[in-house]
């Protein structure tokens, strides 16, 4: 397996596996400062922004398809009906609705919007969650990168190795939701667990008289990592969402990406640096049948979700050192196809973001009468990738250096979006 594969919830107890949960400890000295934490929720497939928070109620029927706006409670801004609750929280997010690439594939896209490269066939980037893993390290004994249900490749810590992968949490909308990487096998005891675990020490210390390389130095993390996690009732703690009111987990939603919102807020509360919450991948690719999938299963689960992250989070006084991104790889786009879908946009779609020192209650950038072109403040990845490292605390001029030696920039370019922050 490449050093640089995603590790997730397995049974890592076995001798020699111990550990494969991609925690950093670099960055652990820095790890009191007070920094502010993320959660992105990610609209894999390319979430319809003239079907949510771009739309164009006076375009033909054709281009503004069957949904009508309604008020928020801010005046001026308005979104689609299907998100009322997400209305009633609009005081608390911008929308920008002037992002904009070139990649209209998905693979391409996804990796360009998770990392703020543009994909390269000889080199793999790193997402912006294994750049916060690498930055700065646990906190509390918690994982610093968590992913909620399950990984992809373009959540992986690219030339940065697998040390900086996302620990993966699982669906908590499962009934008797738990980690299974913080729960030991019932014929194993910590007895047991702490005599493998000298084993291996042991065997670690032959295998460094014979050769040393930093891949030693990072399977060494590992255990440490994994072994500290599963004996911290913090983290143990932290993955409960079952501890919640059953009030508080009906309003975010019964559903995988309701209980993943309300998980990654745990988590953050808990220490956890950035959680990624998705429903899956692809759902948002609605080239047919748009309409009926927004109206029936996403825009349902998104709004009650989303809606109470915002004010949980408020509510709690963790909004302005948490950063909530909602975004996918690319828009829809305006025009209606015959079979009542909306095919890939990459020429303008809209980010909503909220917390983290960024002012609610407002518009950045603009389209066109059609939802076709950015007409106003277009920002690409390289731009939002700087705004949000400069949010999380990270220079986003920073340089890495990959395993041969080449000298990486986490951005390649990019510039501050004038008024995200004011």
């Amino acid at each position: 397996m490449s050093n640089y594969s995603l590790f997730g919830r397995r049974d890592f107890i076995r001798l020699g596996s111990l550990g494969a949960l991609g925690i950093s400890l670099e960055g652990v000295l820095r790890a009191g400062a007070k920094r502010n934490a993320c959660i992105l929720i990610w609209q894999s497939g390319g979430c319809p922004h003239l079907d949510t928070f771009d739309m164009k109620p006076e375009a033909p029927g054709e281009i503004r398809g069957e949904f009508k706006p309604i008020a928020t409670n801010v005046p001026g801004i308005q979104i689609c009906e299907l998100l009322p609750q997400t209305a009633r929280q609009a005081d608390k997010f911008t929308i920008l609705r002037s992002m904009h690439t070139k990649e209209n594939d998905h693979d391409r896209a996804i990796t360009y919007l998770l990392t703020g490269n543009t994909p390269l066939p000889t080199l793999g980037f790193p997402s912006i969650g294994s750049v916060v893993s690498k930055e700065f390290g646990p906190t509390n004994g918690m994982p610093p990168y968590v992913v909620i249900p399950e990984a992809v490749p373009e959540y992986g810590p690219g030339y940065l190795g697998a040390e900086h992968s996302p620990f993966v949490a699982g669906n908590p909308n499962v009934n008797g939701y738990k980690v299974r990487d913080l729960t030991l096998p019932t014929d194993l005891d910590w007895t047991r667990v702490s005599n493998r675990r000298w084993l291996l020490q042991q065997m670690d210390a032959n295998f460094r008289a014979i050769e040393s390389s930093p891949e030693f130095a990072a399977m060494d993390r590992f255990y440490q990592s994994a072994y500290n996690l599963l004996s911290s009732p913090a983290a143990k703690k932290a993955f409960d969402v079952g501890a919640e009111p059953e009030s508080l987990r009906e309003r975010y939603g019964r559903t995988p990406l309701g209980q993943g919102c309300l998980l990654a807020r745990r988590l953050i509360e808990a220490g956890v640096r950035f959680v990624t919450v998705a429903k899956g991948r692809l759902n948002y690719d609605t080239h047919g049948d748009n309409f009926n999938t927004l109206k029936k299963s996403l825009l349902p689960e998104f709004d009650p979700a989303y809606a109470t992250l915002l004010a949980d989070l408020h509510d709690r006084g963790l909004l302005d050192r948490t950063l909530v991104v909602v975004t996918g790889e690319f828009g829809r786009t305006p025009k209606v196809n015959d079979s009542a879908g909306r095919d890939h946009h990459c020429k303008a779609w809209s980010v909503v973001l909220a917390g983290g020192g960024i002012p609610g209650g407002r518009i950045l950038g603009a389209t066109d009468k059609t939802g076709t072109e950015v007409t106003d403040l277009p920002v690409g990845p390289e731009d939002l990738f700087y705004g949000l490292y400069t949010i999380l605390g990270i220079d986003p001029h920073r340089e890495y250096q990959t395993p041969i030696g080449r000298p990486v920039k986490i951005v390649s370019g990019g510039r501050a979006i004038p008024g995200l922050l004011s």
